[in-house]
């Protein structure tokens, strides 16, 4: 499976701020493929804005369409009209392994929960509109066994396809690599058995 995650270094946000009848909506993006790291993303909010009369949140810590590690919260606002929106805006986006929070400061002046929801929703939006993304590849672990003589032929066939070498054992009986294989190709390592003569072993690893 292939799908896109925000692209920003652990520990760091993308921030963007929108205004609605004078209340100040602070969104915080973040890449987050564990629940921790979503968690890390909120103790920061709270910590930089503790005088925020909000602070409402969704995540969804893995791949879209993801049903366990996810979550949204209202915060004190009324049920329905901030998290569940956040949720469904961060969902539509196809994005996986995603943190937001949006920091409210309350303007004086009631939005009510219709136009609560849009805000919230608007303010997620308007943050995923610059927000920079790479694509993640979910891998399968592999491991072949080569002759010593054929390592050198195997990680440069590897590398020709983007398959990265995670970890390689030196054994009496030859080279064993642990690739990460990507899990929407189907595994066909017949070129490169053809390349090594036949020297090549495979294993998927339980």
């Amino acid at each position: 499976m292939r799908y896109p995650v925000p692209d920003l270094p652990p520990g760091e946000w993308q921030e963007s701020e929108l205004e609605v009848e004078r209340s100040r909506f602070i969104t915080w993006l973040c890449h987050a493929p564990t629940i921790a790291d979503f968690e890390a993303l909120l103790a920061q909010a709270r910590e930089r804005h503790p005088s925020a009369s909000h602070h409402c949140t969704a995540f969804i810590a893995g791949p879209p369409g993801e049903q366990a590690a996810i979550g949204f919260s209202d915060d004190g606002e009324p049920g329905g009209t901030a998290g569940r929106p956040m949720f469904q805006v961060l969902e539509g986006s196809g994005l996986g392994q995603a943190g937001c929070v949006v920091i409210r400061y309350f303007g004086g002046t009631k939005l009510g929960t219709g136009g609560l929801a849009r805000a919230y929703a608007q303010a997620v939006s308007q943050a995923l509109e610059v927000l920079p993304r790479r694509e993640v590849v979910e891998r399968t672990a592999l491991r072949l066994r080569v002759d010593f003589s054929g390592e050198a032929e195997a990680r440069g066939w590897l590398s020709e396809r983007r398959i990265p070498v995670e970890e390689a054992d030196y054994a009496a009986d030859g080279v064993w690599l642990t690739v990460g294989w990507p899990s929407d190709v189907e595994v066909d390592l017949s070129p490169l058995a053809s390349r090594l003569r036949g020297n090549l072993e495979i294993l998927a690893d339980d």
